[in-house]
């Protein structure tokens, strides 16, 4: 019993080096996409950074002044 081949080996060959070509390409597209997130997540990982220093700064600063107290009072000596 032989086997027919329904596509040409010459055929196949070409098939396959498209395909490998086009997984190339695919590879290269993703590997792209994948260094823009990265340099995204290092400008995101940034900016939370300084917002959680500056909103940890704020909050001290807010605990150092209890709001009975005025800035004036505090400068004199006016209070306990």
């Amino acid at each position: 019993m032989a086997i027919e081949e329904k596509v040409s080996q010459e055929e196949m060959l070409k098939q396959f080096k498209d395909r490998l070509q086009g997984l190339q390409t695919e590879n290269k597209t993703l590997a792209d996409k994948i260094r823009d997130n990265e340099g995204i997540a290092l400008k995101l990982l940034g900016a939370i950074e300084a917002l959680s220093y500056y909103l940890e700064t704020e909050e001290e600063e807010t605990m150092s002044l209890p709001p009975e107290e005025d800035e004036e009072d505090t400068e004199v000596g006016l209070t306990e």
